[in-house]
């Protein structure tokens, strides 16, 4: 397999180019963290885009970072953390579930549209996905969006960049918003709830007046708890979250009795189930990330429980179920996807092993409609399927 390392836009550009009239694929990769997402690729060549790193501008005041695609999101958190400031999409740092020695890039995460628990109140990464600069399949350099949130004309192109998973553009440079980092955390705990509980309880927290900004579900059972655990996350001012949680507290009295943990307690929390470190070390087994109306999350469990044996826990107040199921066979897929006709949704494989990705739709099949249209976007933008071939769905 042949690397190529652009040193610069215009390196890349040619490189793009030469592949595509030799119609030969290209795998992008930048700090290689991802590369266990999607099904396995088999191309010719790997385009290592890590040279387009490092901040570029940042303007604090103006709420808005502008830096190379394969700058490390350590690099990234850092630089705002140093002015009190963060993404407030909140992106996972998977190298643990995934295997990956490094961790990810600031294009890697907004490419695979990736958020934490924080997405119910502040949205996903493509929400703060300003602008882009970029190459695509037909190696021609083109540039989207601005530096202001309201700078849209025309197409939207990084709401159309954000989860395409490197298949349209190689992403060189991104320009994202950035918000203040919440000055206090606090967290509640509920223990000894069922699933169904639990969703509830979750529910009426987010559609309370109180702001909370994460809302999960832990059963009992995994990752070495004897209870099963509710966690509800309050952020902002201190005086603000010191009314707030009591507040919360009152109004979930009728669920259980709720425990208050705070700051760096509360954080470390909210990073396992950013992360999804409960599946971490769940070795043997294909870890699935399943969205649904956030009401259908236990039900969903709960049906896939009935015919595999699976571990699960749930963020988003129940619209995200993680799954951890055994590998074997077809890895869960037909089960899982069976239980989504209940209610609808969608199911990715996260982790699996890579003969398994190859046989199975690792992202949610599409319906003919979408489908053809998915189809006419990517051959807009690479004609010759030259960037990331395969990596969605079979030869696109």
């Amino acid at each position: 397999m042949a690397r190529f390392r652009p040193a610069d836009e215009r390196e890349l550009v040619e490189i793009v180019a030469a592949a595509a009239a030799r119609d030969e694929a290209l795998e992008l990769v930048a700090s290689g963290s991802k590369r266990g997402l999607g099904r396995p690729l088999q191309t010719p060549h790997l385009l290592d885009l890590s040279a387009f790193a490092g901040i570029r501008a940042y303007e604090p005041e103006e709420l808005v970072l502008t830096a190379g695609a394969a700058t490390p999101m350590g690099e990234i958190e850092t630089a705002l953390g140093a002015r009190g400031q963060c993404l407030a999409f909140e992106p996972p740092d998977w190298r643990s579930l995934l295997g990956a020695e490094s961790g990810g890039t600031l294009g890697g995460v907004i490419a695979c549209n990736l958020s934490g628990p924080r997405r119910v109140r502040a949205g996903a990464a493509r929400d703060h996905f300003l602008g882009f600069r970029g190459v695509s399949g037909r190696g021609e350099a083109f540039k989207a969006g601005g530096k202001v949130v309201k700078n849209v004309t025309g197409y939207d192109l990084c709401k159309l960049l954000a989860g395409s998973f490197g298949t349209l553009a190689a992403l060189t440079e991104v320009t994202v918003k950035v918000l203040p980092r919440a000055a206090a955390e606090s967290t509640l705990l509920l223990r000894g709830l069922d699933d169904e509980a639990a969703q509830r309880a979750m529910a009426v927290a987010l559609n309370s007046s109180h702001e909370v900004s994460g809302a999960a579900h832990l059963p009992a059972g995994e990752d070495g708890r004897d209870r099963a655990l509710t966690l509800l996350r309050l952020e902002g001012p201190a005086p603000s979250v010191a009314a707030r949680a009591p507040a919360l507290r009152d109004e979930l009295a009728a669920f259980a009795a709720a425990e208050e943990v705070r700051g760096e307690d509360s954080a470390r929390l909210w990073r396992a189930v950013r992360d999804a470190a409960p599946f971490a070390g769940a070795a043997g087994r294909a870890v699935w990330r399943v969205s649904v109306p956030p009401t259908a999350g236990p039900a969903l469990a709960a049906a896939v429980a009935g015919t595999l044996d699976a571990l699960h826990f749930f963020d988003w107040g129940g619209g995200l179920v993680w799954l951890a199921v055994s590998a074997a066979g077809d890895g869960g897929a037909a089960a899982i996807r069976a239980a989504l006709a209940a209610s609808g949704g969608h199911a990715t494989l996260i982790r699996a092993p890579g003969a398994l990705r190859a046989s199975v739709p690792v992202f949610e099949p599409q319906p003919p409609a979408l489908a053809a249209l998915a189809a006419r976007v990517k051959a807009g933008f690479d004609p010759k399927r030259i960037l990331n071939r395969g990596r969605m769905y079979v030869d696109v």
